[in-house]
């Protein structure tokens, strides 16, 4: 196989071929398009529901915030993002969600002694399309050193295959 190799070289870049195009086809979690999402988050004491959201980077994001009981408060950590939410009166918090990551929704004001407990989650899920520019340019870059590997394996074949002769 090897010396099949090294007289075609051209033979060791088909497995990077196949890379490349497993790597810009795959399906990937997060390589949708940038959408607008309205969510809807219900505080009462002492939770969030949902207690974790999942939205893409870049996605335009409308929070529609109610209280179901009391006064509670809705701080956004990594945004600076706050409102104030009073029962029948639903507020709105719309942003851009740029940065992937974890980031904690708090209550912001203080409703009762398990105040402190009240947390939810946003996740914001990284850029895929990117990791798989990256992935075709390693496998390219990989396939290209393979390839002059293997040629300059070729040479040496008939450089000693025309001293023998």
């Amino acid at each position: 196989m090897l010396s099949r190799l090294s007289a075609h070289p051209r033979l060791a870049l088909i497995p990077f071929g196949v890379l490349v195009l497993v790597a810009l086809l795959a399906p990937l979690p997060g390589s949708a398009a940038h959408e607008t999402r309205t969510l809807h988050i219900d505080a009462a004491q002492f939770a969030f529901t949902p207690g974790r959201v999942q939205v893409n980077q870049g996605d335009r994001i409308t929070i529609t915030l109610t209280a179901s009981d009391v006064v509670h408060g809705f701080y956004l950590d990594g945004y600076g993002l706050e409102r104030r939410i009073v029962p029948g009166v639903a507020q709105e918090v719309t942003f851009t969600a740029d940065r992937p990551g974890k980031f904690r929704y708090r209550c912001a004001v203080s409703c009762g002694p398990l105040h402190p407990f009240m947390v939810g989650e946003l996740v914001v899920a990284g850029n895929a399309p990117y990791w798989c520019a990256i992935g075709v340019v390693l496998s390219a870059a990989a396939g290209m050193l393979v390839y002059m590997w293997f040629s300059g394996q070729n040479k040496n074949i008939q450089e000693i295959n025309r001293g023998t002769s």
